[in-house]
């Protein structure tokens, strides 16, 4: 698959936020919780656009990935695919070269994802554990 990642600026947030609505929409909706005036700053709070590469499929936006490096571990911040890629093997193949990267930091990889989200089933077909839940989220974590 031809994949490529690119850089993002504080110029990319719009199209990043639109694209992270889109992708958590359903999930969001199906617990009562979507709001998107709640959604744009909550995704303002935590965006870091040195920690931020975007996914390009083709020449076209396919997603984002974010992950911030701990002394112990690895923490996925964000792994949107736009709905339109969705299926098609790109998260699965992002998230394979983080936890390539984790195997050679020797960390493990932590996560937090939203109880609704369709990701839960993902995020254990790659491994990853239940360490934690809460009322929205399932935290999990990915031992190396």
């Amino acid at each position: 698959m031809n994949l490529r990642f690119q850089p993002t600026t504080v110029e990319d947030f719009g199209v990043l936020v639109d694209l992270r609505i889109d992708a958590m929409r359903e999930s969001l909706e199906a617990i009562g919780r979507f709001d998107r005036s709640r959604s744009i700053e909550r995704f303002r709070s935590s965006f870091a656009p040195e920690k931020t590469k975007k996914i390009i499929k083709d020449g076209n936006l396919a997603g984002f990935i974010a992950f911030s490096e701990y002394d112990d571990h690895l923490y996925l911040d964000h792994l949107y695919i736009d709905p339109k890629f969705q299926s098609l093997g790109i998260g699965s193949i992002v998230l394979k070269s983080l936890i390539e990267h984790s195997e050679k930091e020797e960390k493990p990889v932590r996560l937090g994802a939203l109880r609704s989200s369709k990701s839960n089933d993902f995020y254990k077909r790659h491994g990853f554990s239940i360490t934690k839940e809460d009322e929205f989220d399932i935290y999990y974590e990915r031992k190396n």
